[in-house]
């Protein structure tokens, strides 16, 4: 199939092949359009390496076997390389050879029109072909490489925390269960409640909701460690920014206090920003085109700006003067709503912004408690157009603070002894933050729908493909 032998669009658009290879070029792809005149046909390929497509030209059409073929159809083509008249592209492949590999009949659903990001949804098997996919997937590829690079390169290690799990890391119970037994015939305790010894782990077990339990684990051993893997919550929510499948970047830091780590998280954020401006110049320009036309500019912001940061006090006393209806009323003790966190960062001090201190009523049980018993070392990191796109806290690393915190919350502290054991023997400061991978890449892209930068999104009553 030549795969050794042939040359990615890409690289051919991108002049990153000599004139020497100008001859005898292979390609490789789908059929986007096909033109045909008399004696000339003109037929525009992608193969998934670029948005954009290699115009094929065949001199003396009647030669070729392009009557069977129509948008869809895979084709091996070889020929040589000139120099195109066209203004979409630098180049052109001049036919010599054309083998159809694989046809596309004529209900193939992906003719050459605008499709509805719904529609698009029912054919997830489909959609990476179309330009805003194909451009989505590629930019999901690049950015989860650069995630890595940025931690690899300031001598974070990457672990694999399990992703069957004994425990609930937000203590929000949203499960999902995973389990062996016979739903039809469930072995039950003398109480009634069902007996999981005879079950696969011998314990109740579930999908995790988070790695960073894990991820404390081996802070404590190595020093600075970062998970990036998928996370699960069967949380019956419906909205455009939720999935019950998702994956999440959670570096965790011994040694580490909450200031240090805001540093971190601004740099980080920076990083990926500036990232996607400079080293993904194509998609960004295809999302600036077509899904938000202030994308660039958003960023740009983000990345001259200095991210202020004020207490979640401080907050809410902004938030209960300002000149603002909102849909939920303000007063110490909530948690912040995203029209609260908006209005925040684009209305008062138009730029992001990290809240730190928040009750400890609203956070969970691992984040490390202020002196004044009432709040905790929490960080909230809030940007424009959104609200929260990181949050982290400084960890509990007391022994006896965190086991009153966790009776108080009538935690299972048998199961959770391992974790307490991390602040017996050796314990240091140590904190971490959690990223949505899914979110960020909607935030960059301006995409309003998570579903829509994930291939195959998992949401209530969605387990399609």
């Amino acid at each position: 199939m030549d795969y050794f032998k042939r040359k990615k669009i890409k690289d051919i658009l991108y002049n990153n092949i000599s004139r020497e290879e100008y001859q005898d070029i292979v390609v490789l792809g789908w059929v986007r359009t096909k033109r045909v005149s008399k004696n000339i046909a003109f037929i525009e390929l992608n193969d998934g390496s670029t948005l954009h497509n290699l115009q094929i030209v065949f001199l003396e059409s009647e030669k070729f076997p392009l009557d069977n073929i129509s948008t869809g159809t895979s084709l091996r083509v070889k020929g040589y390389l000139e120099e195109s008249e066209g203004r979409e592209q630098s180049l052109e492949l001049k036919a010599e050879e054309l083998t159809i590999i694989g046809d596309a009949p004529a209900d193939y659903l992906l003719q050459k029109k605008r499709h509805s990001f719904e529609f698009l949804r029912e054919i997830a098997h489909l959609r990476p072909r179309t330009n805003t996919f194909g451009v989505i997937n590629r930019f999901r590829s690049k950015l989860a490489n650069v995630i890595h690079s940025y931690f690899q390169s300031r001598g974070f290690y990457y672990i694999h925390s399990p992703i069957i799990t004994t425990s609930d890391a937000e203590g929000a119970g949203d499960l999902f269960q995973v389990t062996t037994l016979d739903l039809n015939n469930l072995p039950l305790s003398e109480d009634g409640s069902v007996d999981y010894s005879s079950d696969f782990f011998g314990v109740k077990a579930g999908l995790t909701v988070s790695g960073q339990l894990e991820a404390e684990v081996l802070a404590t051993a190595l020093g600075d460690v970062y998970t990036f893997g998928p996370t699960f919550r069967a949380e019956n929510s419906n909205t455009s920014r939720h999935a019950s499948e998702f994956w999440m970047v959670e570096p965790e830091m011994a040694f580490c206090e909450l200031d240090e780590m805001m540093d971190i998280i601004e740099d980080f954020l920076k990083y990926l920003f500036r990232y996607s401006l400079e080293e993904a110049k194509e998609e960004m320009a295809f999302f600036n085109k077509w899904i938000d036309n202030e994308r660039i500019k958003i960023l740009e912001d983000i990345i001259s700006a200095d991210f202020e940061r004020i207490t979640y006090t401080e907050a809410v006393k902004i938030l209960e003067k300002a000149d603002a209806e909102f849909e939920y009323p303000v007063k110490w003790g909530i948690d912040l709503q995203s029209e609260h966190e908006r209005y925040l960062t684009e209305k008062h001090f138009k730029k992001p912004i990290m809240v730190t201190d928040y009750p400890k009523e609203i956070k969970a049980f691992y984040m490390r408690l202020n002196d004044d018993d009432k709040t905790v070392r929490a960080v909230d990191c809030l940007v424009p157009k959104v609200g929260e796109i990181i949050g982290g806290s400084q960890r509990e690393e007391r022994h006896d603070i965190l086991l009153k915190r966790m009776k108080d919350m009538q935690m299972d502290i048998d199961n959770y002894q391992w974790f307490l054991d991390l602040r017996k023997y050796g314990t240091v400061p140590h904190s971490g933050f959690g990223l949505g991978f899914d979110r960020i890449l909607m935030y960059i892209s301006g995409m309003s729908n998570i579903r829509d930068v994930i291939p195959f999104p998992r949401t209530p009553g969605n387990a399609r493909f």
